[in-house]
């Protein structure tokens, strides 16, 4: 099990171990799509239960701070 703090408000938030997977696939995949996609290859799931709860967990995370939603292009370098 993952558990981290809030350091703005102290609860702390756990999660098990797909809901761990989902954190490792969100931060690290170059898009919430590809990470979606990857969990839909490694579990046995029906696809939309998959959206539902990956969706719930980017939701609840952005909702505390713990995660940063950002545009697709950004840290790209502008083209000149």
């Amino acid at each position: 099990m993952l558990t981290f703090k809030d350091r703005a408000t102290a609860p702390k938030h756990g999660l098990d171990e797909t809901g761990t997977r989902m954190w490792q696939l969100l931060t690290t995949s170059p898009d919430i799509d590809a990470a979606y996609q990857e969990l839909l290859a490694e579990y046995d799931v029906q696809p939309e239960l998959l959206r539902e709860n990956l969706t719930e967990l980017v939701g609840h995370l952005v909702e505390h701070g713990l995660l940063q939603i950002l545009p697709a292009d950004a840290g790209k370098l502008a083209e000149v």
